[in-house]
């Protein structure tokens, strides 16, 4: 898959940027939407010269859900059809660098943690059901302080899925994750960074210019090897005793001691020049 329908890619300085490309429909989820957001990010996690990935949406929202014609085609035969089914991720990243996070996080966007490079959700505006969920999986999350943002499922009849029910109340507490689970109301960029749900929410007129400066830190600044490796530790450590986690970060650490970037990390700073770390 080269070419893309409904998203559109950006490869520039280091920074691969997947764009949900249905504007007039706020960006409204579908099948092909998340096999194409798959396949984009598959191949930036492979690729030497991407160090960091951004998912943004086209026009005036981020993603406002799943499309309602998609619901409706369910809610008249009572079943997920084809692409919109919850599945295990098809993207293979075991050769990334750090612990083995095997088939701990499978399902629609599970691929997003063993993806070994950052990935930053930049909420530009209306965020809700599958599109919070998405942003969720992120590693970073930015929003425009006027993004609104809501769970919606409740306001459905559904449920929580695709697994925020685990990791809403990660981010948020349980206090928080049950009050947006339960009620489905709307909340601000501004509460989101006020529960956590975002690193940070900006003035529309600086959103994009801090995601870039955030991406370009990424992409030129930081070890990939090291980011990579970091990624796995945290999301490896949620099934794990802190016993388990030091032993590995031990293992992890030793073995960064013989790579390429720690020896041009510490060269770096003493000869006080920018680090040119090695793509992975």
């Amino acid at each position: 898959m080269s070419d893309y329908e409904q998203i559109s890619l950006q490869v520039q300085d280091g920074v691969s940027t997947s764009t949900l490309n249905r504007p007039e429909r706020l960006n409204a989820g579908t099948g092909q939407m998340g096999e194409e957001l798959r396949h984009a990010i598959g191949q930036a996690g492979h690729d030497p010269e991407t160090r960091c990935i951004v998912i943004t949406g086209a026009g005036r929202g981020f993603c406002a859900g799943a499309d309602m014609e998609g619901l409706q085609s369910v809610a008249s035969d009572g079943r997920t059809k084809g692409a919109e089914a919850s599945r295990p991720a098809n993207v293979d990243f075991s050769s990334a660098p750090g612990p083995d996070l095997g088939d701990t996080y499978t399902g629609r966007f599970g691929y997003f943690y063993s993806c070994p490079k950052p990935i930053i959700a930049a909420i530009n505006g209306p965020c809700a059901g599958i599109g919070l969920i998405l942003a969720l999986y992120a590693d970073l999350r930015y929003a425009d302080e006027s993004a609104k943002f809501t769970t919606a499922f409740a306001a459905r009849g559904l449920v929580a899925e695709h697994g925020i029910a685990w990791l809403l109340p990660r981010l948020v507490g349980e206090a928080h994750a049950l009050d947006l689970l339960l009620t489905a109301r709307k909340f601000t960029g501004t509460e989101a960074q006020a529960m956590g749900l975002v690193n940070q929410a900006l003035p529309t007129d600086q959103f994009m210019s801090h995601v870039s400066s955030v991406a370009r830190t990424l992409a030129r600044d930081v070890s990939p090897r090291s980011v990579a490796v970091m990624k796995r530790q945290v999301r490896a450590s949620y099934a794990q005793s802190f016993a388990q986690s030091l032993t590995i970060a031990d293992e992890q650490m030793s073995q960064s001691f013989s790579t390429f970037d720690f020896k041009e990390g510490v060269q770096s700073f003493v000869e006080r020049r920018a680090p040119a770390f090695q793509n992975i």
